[in-house]
């Protein structure tokens, strides 16, 4: 029996934790995995055929690369290869839900839509990372609902592993940790709020990374000693950083899009045993919003208060954070383990018919 191809198609970064958890995936699947790097996108299928790319049983377009779809579409159409994009984000939504930098109504805005939705009907299948993405996509950018597939990011569990919490010492208070790139629609500036208007037992408010809100979050934060910022740190190093902290912070944010992704972080702190606190989005399986004592607790969206309050029921109780901390890592397995994601890629892939 012939072990199936896949052409990676585009110039996308490989080490993007997003690409290296699917390309493990298609390797366990039995796949072997090409890549195809083009000079210019935009020509990208005229050096395939100049280059005599070989053929495969699937193109693949991985996330972020809109400006690969046309020239790959055109050369997988040629040969008669289904093709499977794999956005993460829509640019329309960045440019005008998430950023704001236009307005729906505006020309520039409308130009874009209709671009992005062509690209989309382009491809023979779309995985979306949540099903609030996947809703969006066929609300918004019309793609049809049989075309759909949703296959959740994850982590790499040969990384981000359970561990215990931090020793308990006297001297040393709990620490609460947010992570990223400090973006509105990670909220920072509602984690530095939270801390203001905290009333817990002892903490440190940390928040890690570098982005457009960092300095903003700092300005706000002079003179509260309990909240401390930290310089990002190299990828390999990020899953020693969580199991130093007792609680993990999610993404806070009020935009639109805040409520269709499951971040990074919030995959990687379940995998490593974290209780995570973070705003609740239908982006989540409904029984993980439903339910309680599942290693996720919700807060509403930009809500500073009920963030600090959530916080100070945890903090302090080393019981309850243990048995978090646990349900937490069930909850990785059971929804977002490797095992699972390899599940629905299966499923995304027999939809393509390869």
């Amino acid at each position: 029996m012939s072990v199936p191809s896949v052409i990676w198609w585009g110039r996308f970064d490989a080490g993007y934790s997003r690409n290296r958890i699917l390309r493990k995936l298609f390797a366990e699947l039995g796949w072997q995995v090409r890549d195809f790097h083009p000079t210019f996108s935009s020509m990208g299928d005229w050096e395939a055929r100049l280059r005599w790319l070989p053929k495969a049983d699937l193109v693949w377009v991985p996330c972020f690369r809109q400006r690969d779809l046309a020239a790959a579409s055109r050369w997988a159409r040629r040969y008669g290869i289904p093709l499977i994009f794999d956005p993460l984000i829509s640019a329309y939504d960045k440019q005008v839900d998430e950023r704001g930098k236009l307005s729906a109504d505006s020309l520039r805005a409308k130009r874009l839509l209709a671009w992005e939705q062509a690209l989309f009907r382009r491809a023979d299948r779309i995985v979306a990372d949540t099903p609030a993405h996947a809703d969006y996509y066929a609300r918004v950018l019309g793609v049809e609902s049989r075309k759909l597939d949703v296959v959740y990011v994850g982590a790499e569990e040969a990384k981000f592993q359970p561990g215990p919490l931090p020793p308990e010492r006297s001297d040393e208070p709990q620490e609460a940790l947010f992570y990223g790139s400090f973006i509105p629609l990670q909220g920072p500036q509602v984690v530095v709020e939270a801390a203001m208007l905290y009333t817990g037992p002892p903490l440190k408010w940390v928040l890690l990374g570098q982005g457009p809100l960092r300095s903003m979050c700092e300005e706000r934060a002079r003179g509260l000693e309990a909240v401390r910022f930290e310089d990002w740190l190299p990828y390999e190093r990020l899953p020693e950083r969580i199991q130093r902290a007792d609680i993990l912070l999610g993404v806070f944010g009020i935009t639109p899009k805040a409520g269709r992704v499951i971040p990074n972080k919030v995959f990687q702190s379940l995998a490593s045993g974290r209780v995570v606190v973070t705003r609740s989005a239908a982006a989540y399986p409904e029984a993980l919003l439903a339910g309680d004592s599942n290693g996720l607790e919700w807060v509403p969206a930009g809500d500073a208060q009920a963030l600090a309050d959530r916080v100070a029921v945890l903090a302090g109780n080393r019981a309850r954070l243990h048995q978090l901390g646990e349900a937490a890592a069930a909850t990785s397995r059971e929804y977002f383990s490797e095992a699972a994601v390899r599940r629905q890629l299966e499923k995304a892939l027999a939809g393509a018919s390869v």
